[in-house]
């Protein structure tokens, strides 16, 4: 479709997607039709991510993903835990090296 005239200047939210969609003539359970998706899963995309969903209402927007949810794109995959933890993930069965330095 048309790319919107204007962006919000808050950004965007629920209300600004779904009132955009609105004045492009499309609704939630529309565009959930045209995917093969249900429309309960587009419902979904406000509290949690819905890749589909979200691929589906940028691509029909023309807008990318990281500007409508900004929160979630860049998707990261790889995280780094605090050294404390490094103890739970050492192997149950070998037996831990003795501490000299306190003996």
């Amino acid at each position: 479709m048309a790319k919107p005239l204007q962006v919000p200047p808050n950004g965007w939210d629920k209300h600004s997607i779904k009132a955009e969609l609105h004045r492009q003539g499309m609704t939630l359970a529309k565009l959930a039709e045209l995917e093969g998706m249900t429309p309960n899963s587009f419902s979904h995309v406000w509290t949690r991510p819905v890749r589909k969903a979200e691929k589906a209402i940028s691509d029909f927007l023309e807008l990318p993903l990281k500007e409508l949810w900004p929160g979630r794109y860049p998707i990261r995959t790889s995280r780094i835990l605090h050294s404390r933890y490094d103890k739970l993930q050492a192997s149950q069965k070998t037996r831990p090296t003795p501490d000299r330095k306190a003996a």
